[in-house]
């Protein structure tokens, strides 16, 4: 049975669709479609605004699967609660950085237990062999460190400042989609158009060299409960620096 929908959401569709009809090919421009997503918010809350693109890979091989980070230039909006796996010196810089948990086999211990009230993890590699086995519990909450998003490094004063000041991580789904958030409704247009920018960027620069045609397929932008914003995908491709 469809979702029965509410009359803000009704009306914010309706902008949407005029928009777009005025617009005539299909998506709105970036710029348009992030100050369309800031408009179209239902919340009464300072909600997140997402992006989420489906691109021209098969997630079922493991070299098409696109995994990176990317640090926002106007940040997420959001106070991110970093744990780090950590001992010695190296927990002391994390502490320093202003990590908000840092500790080794007691932490450990701790989200073995089921403890996960944080938003971003980061170990050091020497004690990832403890950290490993917390893959069944960290992994499905997009929580697990790892080296390729940065979050498995000795420089973990670097890494905590990152993720406090705005990186984002990012993969594809199932269905080679990717879901980042890109700021909250009370940005202005152009801090939201330039978070966009540089997540459009970094997904072209991870672009899997076997991914043939076209790479962005599909691209929307929404704050969170309200109706989704098609973006212009050759629009869109022009953000990263390294499209041709």
């Amino acid at each position: 049975m469809p979702k029965k929908r509410g009359k803000k959401y009704i009306e914010a569709a309706k902008k949407i669709e005029a928009a777009l009809a005025s617009n005539g090919n299909g998506g709105l421009t970036p710029e348009a479609a992030v100050q369309m997503a800031k408009e179209t918010s239902i919340s009464k809350f300072d909600a997140t605004v997402e992006a989420h693109i489906r691109l021209g890979v098969d997630p079922r091989h493991a070299e098409q699967m696109v995994r990176g980070s990317v640090v926002l230039p106007n940040g997420t909006g959001k106070k991110v609660r970093v744990l780090v796996f950590a001992t010695a010196d190296r927990a002391k810089e994390a502490q320093e950085a202003g990590a908000d948990f840092v500790g080794g086999d007691d932490l450990v211990k701790k989200v073995s237990e089921g403890w996960t009230d944080f938003d971003a993890a980061i170990a050091t590699p020497d004690i990832m062999s403890k950290v490993g086995p917390l893959g069944k519990i960290l992994g499905p909450r997009g929580l697990m460190p790892n080296p390729k998003s940065g979050t498995v490094t000795f420089d973990v004063a670097r890494a905590v400042r990152e993720v406090k000041g705005g990186k984002v991580e990012f993969r594809t789904d199932k269905f080679g989609i990717v879901h980042a958030p890109i700021g909250k409704v009370s940005f202005d247009g152009q801090q939201l158009h330039q978070n966009l920018t540089a997540l459009v960027d970094a997904l072209i620069r991870n672009k899997p060299s076997t991914s043939k045609g076209q790479y962005l397929r599909s691209f929307f932008v929404a704050a969170t409960q309200g109706p989704s914003v098609p973006v212009d995908v050759k629009e869109a491709a022009k953000l990263g620096s390294s499209s041709n």
